[in-house]
């Protein structure tokens, strides 16, 4: 798997991801807070399946 995110939009989704399944554990926001599983994955990964299917690449070039 090809990496597309890049530094900065990996460290956001991380962040994103474990505040929603922070706010869900704590039943602030409800349920729909475990959807921050999908941007945690993707920011831990380094792979986005939406930006390869829309030709979206954030990783700078070397």
């Amino acid at each position: 798997m090809k990496c597309n995110i890049g530094h900065t939009d990996r460290i956001l989704r991380v962040i994103i991801g474990v505040t929603l399944i922070g706010l869900a554990v704590f039943e602030v926001i409800g349920p729909w807070g475990w959807f921050g599983i999908l941007p945690l994955m993707t920011g831990i990964i380094g792979n986005c399946s939406a930006y390869s299917l829309l030709g979206i690449n954030t990783l700078k070039k070397k």
